[in-house]
């Protein structure tokens, strides 16, 4: 099975589909070009990038409302909070603080830029 996440114009993920292996015989990521090309002959559009979802490949499994980002060839999803960042590596975004290691279940507040413990 391979997946495929539609683009808008903006490169923002419409939607994820999947195209059987008989569809898609070749191995990703060099059958993404069989995959959209089986995606346009059903009249579903021609803006289709191959998506991994193990990660394998373009860092991340698309989602809906994610961006393709070309330059670095991944999926990103939308910035949570506006003091995360972007880890250049992995394509995801990190808080400035680390999460507890304590095994406590955490929420994180931005007005204070901090994780808070969750009340059991």
């Amino acid at each position: 099975m391979a997946y495929f996440a539609e683009l808008d114009n903006n490169n923002i993920v419409l939607r994820v589909l999947s195209v059987s292996n008989q569809d898609c015989p070749d191995p990703a990521p060099a059958n993404e070009q069989q995959g959209i090309d089986f995606l346009a002959g059903l009249g579903l559009g021609s803006n289709w990038k191959q998506t991994s979802y193990n990660g394998n490949f373009r860092k991340n499994y698309a989602g809906i409302g994610y961006t393709f980002d070309a330059a670095r060839d991944a999926f990103i999803a939308p910035q949570p909070y506006a003091s995360w960042v972007l880890d250049e590596t992995t394509c995801q975004w990190e808080a400035p603080v680390a999460y507890p290691t304590d095994g406590k279940m955490y929420t994180w507040d931005e007005d204070t830029t901090s994780w808070v413990e969750v009340a059991a």
